[in-house]
């Protein structure tokens, strides 16, 4: 195979894969699909893209498709994922990798079935600071890593007020399994992945319920359900005794938007942004400040997939994880509820 050619469901953030799929030397997107047809072909006019379709099913019966990116609302994503799987397609899907556990097995059961390639598209890992940190961490920069925040927060962020962002039929969740899950997997993967053994969480909705917070991101409906949380705290606890403390908010009354972390170990510590890394040299403390050059997360994550398919590789994160991070997902909102703490395996 010297191309992968590839389908993309869903053309929100569908045209940020589209962008870099169509950088890449050794892919080629044959088809766009999206029930606004008018809008699709127009991008797949401005794209050169030959196929347009509002079946998924149809674009699937596509014999030369080796692969797809699913990028549909998160309810879609476990039956898109299985139908593609089936078909003889290998699959990139957004996150979160479902809207449960119990979905993302049914994932699994096709992975395993079909042995196609799958990957949870959590960019993050693929950012500069992402690869950097996870290389430090390997290299035993950070010595044990036993603490870690994670944080991201909006001021007024609401995706798609009343719409599927924000309901829980559909979305399984707020800015927990909208943007918490990015910066949470990015510190898992930084740490080696330990299992997680227990949460204890909130979370909240002080704005959403009255209209209050919305953002640009995705397509509102007026009047629309809003039963999902727009803030929420979770403290994670790991087998290996490490911690893990998650703030995410749609909303909330703070300076700026904000995606960053900080981690605690026992040789090095780091906090971003900006990036700075914490450390002894000499008995004396010193800090660090690493210059990075300038990288396209999506492309590298696009690029990783293409490399997994064309190299026969396992991808990262592959389906065990994905499994994984929806596990502390779900008890998150699982000790939320019941206003304790949640027990995992």
């Amino acid at each position: 195979m010297e191309k992968v050619r590839v389908g993309i469901i869903g053309i929100g953030i569908g045209r940020v894969h589209l962008a870099a799929y169509k950088k890449h030397p050794k892919a080629e997107v044959l088809a766009l699909c999206d029930l606004r047809e008018e809008e699709t072909r127009e991008l797949a006019e401005e794209y050169g893209v030959p196929y347009v379709f509002t079946d998924y099913e149809k674009m699937l019966e596509i014999e030369e498709l080796d692969a797809v990116s699913v990028c549909t609302p998160n309810y879609l994503h476990m039956p898109m994922t299985v139908a593609a799987l089936e078909a003889g397609k290998h699959v990139l899907c957004e996150k979160p990798p479902a809207r449960n556990v119990r979905e993302v097995e049914k994932m699994m059961e096709a992975v395993k079935r079909t042995g196609k390639k799958y990957m949870t598209a959590l960019v993050q890992r693929f950012s500069a600071e992402g690869s950097y940190l996870r290389r430090m961490a390997e290299d035993g920069f950070f010595g044990e890593i036993y603490s870690a925040v994670a944080l991201w927060r909006r001021r007024k962020g609401i995706p798609g007020m009343g719409g599927w962002f924000t309901q829980k039929s559909k979305a399984g969740g707020g800015p927990v399994i909208d943007i918490g899950v990015h910066i949470l997997d990015l510190l898992l993967y930084i740490m080696g992945y330990p299992k997680a053994v227990s949460v204890s969480a909130e979370t909240y909705a002080k704005f959403g319920p009255f209209g209050e917070g919305a953002g640009e991101w995705g397509i509102a409906e007026p009047g629309g359900k809003f039963d999902v949380e727009d803030f929420a705290n979770a403290l994670i606890r790991l087998e290996n005794g490490a911690t893990i403390l998650l703030q995410t908010s749609w909303a909330s009354h703070v300076p700026e938007e904000k995606l960053g972390a900080s981690i605690q170990g026992t040789k090095a510590g780091v906090e971003w942004p900006p990036l700075r890394l914490f450390t002894d040299i000499n008995r004396r403390p010193a800090d660090i400040v690493p210059y990075l050059p300038p990288t396209d997360a999506f492309y590298a994550e696009i690029s990783h997939f293409i490399e997994c398919i064309l190299e026969d590789k396992e991808p990262i994160p592959n389906i065990e994880q994905a499994i994984a991070i929806q596990t502390i997902l779900d008890a998150i909102y699982k000790s939320a509820e019941k206003h304790k703490e949640v027990k995992i395996g």
